[in-house]
């Protein structure tokens, strides 16, 4: 029987992370051009989606290293009796971590680009300024990954704990005896 307690605090933790990802997309930096005379130079408005960011990819990533002490990372500990639940457990846990580094890619870059600003002026206004920005949905397909990741990796540790309460189907005799041989 899967741990309730590792269910539920990983639900919690990504619960946050997702939050975290949606306030990000709503708060990321835009910017103005600001005129100085005869120069001109971007004016941005508040870092904090950066923040926000690191904080949704420190919250996936203690959620993702949680499940995976608690399950032992599938590949360390006692070996998984042969049965549906192993086979589902090792195709939510590839299916888990590519959700799982997609969804970081997303948080970790859009952090990086959203505290990205361009520091250069034109002079004489006689060339076109550019004020970068982050584009509209990476934070976004953050928190869409980060649900994924959710919903699949609890899959993962409910199947992966069946898996390893379940019995075997075999009693007794589990091998090809060769000792007449």
């Amino acid at each position: 029987m899967a741990s309730r307690l590792v269910l539920g605090v990983t639900f919690v933790l990504d619960l946050i992370a997702f939050a975290l990802a949606v306030a990000a997309e709503q708060r990321r930096s835009t910017s103005k051009i600001q005129k100085d005379g005869n120069s001109s130079y971007c004016v941005y408005d508040s870092d904090i989606a950066t923040g926000l960011g690191v904080g949704a990819f420190l919250f996936l990533l203690t959620s993702q290293a949680l499940l995976m002490i608690a399950s032992r990372c599938l590949c360390c500990g006692k070996a998984l009796r042969p049965s549906g639940s192993r086979s589902w457990a090792i195709a939510l846990f590839i299916t888990s971590w590519v959700f799982f580094f997609i969804a970081e890619a997303c948080l970790l870059a859009g952090s990086v680009r959203n505290a990205y600003h361009t520091k250069y002026r034109t002079k004489f206004s006689t060339e076109k300024l550019s004020c970068e920005t982050l584009r509209k949905g990476i934070f976004g397909a953050g928190a869409a990954f980060v649900v994924f990741t959710g919903i699949i990796s609890e899959f993962y540790y409910a199947s992966y704990s069946k898996a390893n309460d379940a019995e075997a189907h075999y009693a007794r005799d589990n091998g090809v005896r060769m000792q007449n041989l």
